[in-house]
């Protein structure tokens, strides 16, 4: 059965049409389920709209989703936003992915270097056996992450991490090649 899945992405890559590539090639595809997903995100650029009226509109795209896929470009791994839907999606157990989109030529059929991988600028700090920080690097070091119900710390029953440490994203979560990998006919395996 198709999912639901949610996009995440810099919206200069919706721009260069990368973004499109991946997000509308289940439209080539004789129906959903060979596609294997539905797509849940939210289109428009929305810069104008203040923090909660965002957050809202990023909680009301990632309801009832089981998925959620980084698109990664260039920029992608800095955007604030991207990293609160990567946290909301953790928080939400959806399942997460990564998809280089660097590969994919541009409208003026450039392709551009890999971008650096969001998941390793995102992570968890084990507080204790019961407790996880959301944990983000930014200025070349790790800071909480409060901007989810202004808190950082949340409680997970045995999580089995490291206490003491932090954990980035990049452990726990599989990133792909979008060109490399095949994503055309792969993307419904890389879905959960």
């Amino acid at each position: 059965m198709a999912k639901k899945v949610f996009f995440s992405f810099h919206y200069q890559d919706v721009i260069d049409f990368r973004a499109n590539v991946v997000r509308n090639h289940g439209k080539f595809k004789l129906n959903s389920q060979e596609a294997g997903y539905f797509d849940r995100s939210m289109w428009e650029e929305a810069k104008k709209e203040s923090s909660l009226a965002l957050k809202r509109l990023i909680n009301k795209g990632l309801k009832n989703t089981s998925n959620t896929c980084i698109l990664i470009g260039d920029e992608t791994y800095k955007r604030p936003w991207v990293r609160y839907e990567i946290f909301k999606s953790f928080l939400n157990e959806n399942h997460l992915f990564a998809v280089h989109i660097n590969g994919i030529k541009c409208k003026q059929e450039q392709t551009k270097n890999l971008g650096k991988n969001p998941f390793d600028y995102v992570g968890l700090y084990a507080k204790d056996k019961d407790t996880l920080d959301l944990v983000e690097y930014k200025f070349d070091k790790w800071y909480y992450y409060k901007e989810i119900d202004s808190k950082s710390s949340f409680s997970f029953k045995n999580h089995g991490l490291s206490i003491g440490n932090t954990h980035k994203f990049s452990k726990f979560y599989s990133s792909y090649k979008w060109n490399k990998d095949d994503g055309f006919n792969n993307f419904k395996n890389w879905v959960k």
